[in-house]
């Protein structure tokens, strides 16, 4: 194993991204196939109106994550394992095959306007960086109350880590993150209190739709976001999509899982860099690149030079 494909999740979608997305038919029949499943206008999905909901954000995701997937596969470049953070997971059951992109889209729609109609004001995610769990863990505890719920909502790396949790509880965490000695404490652009337990409602719905909902062995293994097992069964893979709303990401082991397995080439999907960022902050002779700032040539070439090192 060497190869592995990321998908983000929310946070760094940009007004008209999509557009952006390389120029390549796999591209373009994913983008038709996704207006055609939602009955939907493809092009004003990453419309600044549409990103500042939590729908559009989780849906133009999905969308980014398959097609370039696809498009890699178009190419000859393979992962040899997959991961999606929060509802990045969706696009990595895609691309391993255990759903299909017509059974994800309504899935993440529901989700999305779940999570929205939940917690549709005084609520959201701050990110942190200099502070390592034990540390946020013990804050946490300080600050949270029923009234000002507080949680860790990503454990991403060593010391970058999100919270969740209401409007009060984040501003009065902030400064005393600070003060605990964050190099980086601040609001994120996401209004919905993800993976915690305020969020067990939604995780409900999402048990309910997925109950029946045929899924299919995947061809690589599934990197979970609650247990950051690599997962290869149908059952693992349906619980972790349902559940990982109202459960804290272990994104950081979830990559260690890659590295022990043999994965040193890490490609993000897009929008942005977060996910490379953190492999390269993780491990020093991965070789990670974020593909909404690299050319699928490159990609190509570097897969090429990854399986001749493999």
């Amino acid at each position: 194993m060497n190869i592995a494909w990321l998908f983000p999740g929310q946070g760094a979608q940009t007004p008209g991204f999509l557009s952006r997305l390389p120029a390549h038919p796999e591209v373009t029949r994913t983008l038709r196939e996704a207006g055609e499943v939602l009955d939907a206008d493809i092009g004003a999905l990453d419309g600044a109106a549409s990103l500042a909901g939590t729908v559009g954000v989780q849906l133009s995701g999905l969308i980014a994550g398959v097609a370039v997937a696809r498009a890699l596969s178009a190419l000859g470049v393979h992962a040899d394992a997959v991961a999606g953070l929060s509802s990045g997971a969706f696009s990595a059951a895609v691309a391993c095959g255990a759903l299909s992109f017509e059974q994800a889209l309504p899935l993440v729609r529901l989700r999305a306007e779940a999570m929205q109609r939940a917690y549709p004001r005084g609520y959201g995610l701050a990110a942190l960086v200099g502070l390592d769990e034990s540390q946020v863990g013990r804050l946490v505890r300080d600050i949270h109350s029923p009234a000002m719920p507080l949680y860790i909502a990503n454990l991403n790396a060593r010391t970058q880590i999100v919270l969740a949790g209401s409007d009060a509880a984040l501003e009065r965490a902030l400064p005393v993150a600070r003060q605990m000695g964050a190099r980086h404490a601040q609001r994120m652009a996401v209004s919905v209190p993800s993976h915690c337990e305020l969020m067990a409602p939604v995780a409900d719905t999402l048990h309910r739709a997925l109950a029946d909902l045929p899924l299919q062995r995947p061809r690589m293994p599934y990197i979970g976001n609650v247990r950051a097992r690599a997962l290869r069964d149908v059952e693992s893979i349906r619980e972790d999509l349902a559940s990982n709303v109202a459960h804290t990401v272990r994104w950081h082991d979830g990559m260690t899982v890659l590295y022990e397995r043999g994965i040193r080439t890490f490609f993000e999907a897009p929008p942005g860099s977060t996910l490379t960022g953190i492999v390269r902050e993780s491990f020093d002779d991965a070789n990670a690149r974020a593909l909404a700032d690299t050319p699928l040539e490159t990609v190509v070439y570097l897969a090429q030079r990854a399986g001749e090192a493999s």
